[in-house]
């Protein structure tokens, strides 16, 4: 009897292993970063209310600011990797997805990339944009359509995809040089982070993934 109630208990510790588990591995090798139910692991500094959850995506909307991803996948220290989500701007919308950027409390981030999302704003540098480094000026899709970004980093090159299509290739040279207001902007290491540009600007977030790849 004994026996039989150890193995009972046992095969319960794994049950809720494995329902810990799947909260954030999602086949494949990808892994959640959203929970979709709260900012769990994810960190703003000033203007904190511009990020808020409804439904199953991050929306950003207000004052600038920045959301940081600080949880427990990688120790959020990503260097080679895919990333993916799913995104929807709204009419008039900026916004961007940081990698190899470090957490600040203000400001525009000053390490690492920018991955624009932007479809009808009036800044020129359109969605997929590895942004003031390798830009992209064509439409792909539409405002209020929610459509996948996706990009990659491994070694010093990025990829950049809208809906699967590349619209970014791009391999930082060696010893690359960059103007002083964008002395951060080089492959090395670090999280990501979601950016909310202004108050007029609505975008939604949902389904954010990463998938670690060999350093």
């Amino acid at each position: 009897m004994k026996k039989v109630r150890c193995f009972i208990v046992c095969a319960a510790a794994i049950a809720m292993l494995s329902c810990g588990a799947s909260h954030h591995a999602s086949g494949q090798g990808w892994i959640s970063l959203f929970n979709g139910k709260d900012l769990d692991g994810w960190k703003v500094g000033n203007n904190a209310e511009t990020f808020s959850v409804k439904d199953g995506t991050i929306i950003a909307h207000g004052n600038t600011a920045h959301l940081f991803y600080v949880g427990q996948v990688k120790d959020h220290n990503f260097k080679n990797f895919e990333f993916k989500a799913e995104v929807m701007t709204e009419p008039g919308s900026n916004s961007g997805i940081y990698f190899h950027t470090q957490y600040q409390e203000s400001g525009w981030p000053s390490k690492g990339y920018e991955v624009q999302v932007n479809n009808s704003h009036s800044d020129w540098r359109r969605t997929g944009s590895l942004y003031a480094v390798q830009d992209v000026k064509e439409v792909y899709v539409k405002d209020n359509e929610w459509y996948t970004e996706s990009f990659s980093v491994q070694g010093k090159r990025v990829i950049i995809k809208i809906n699967d299509k590349v619209v970014v290739d791009y391999t930082e040279p060696d010893n690359v040089q960059r103007p002083e207001d964008m002395a951060g902007r080089i492959i090395s290491s670090g999280t990501f982070a979601l950016q909310g540009h202004d108050p007029k600007s609505i975008v939604h977030f949902r389904n954010i993934m990463v998938r670690p790849l060999e350093n």
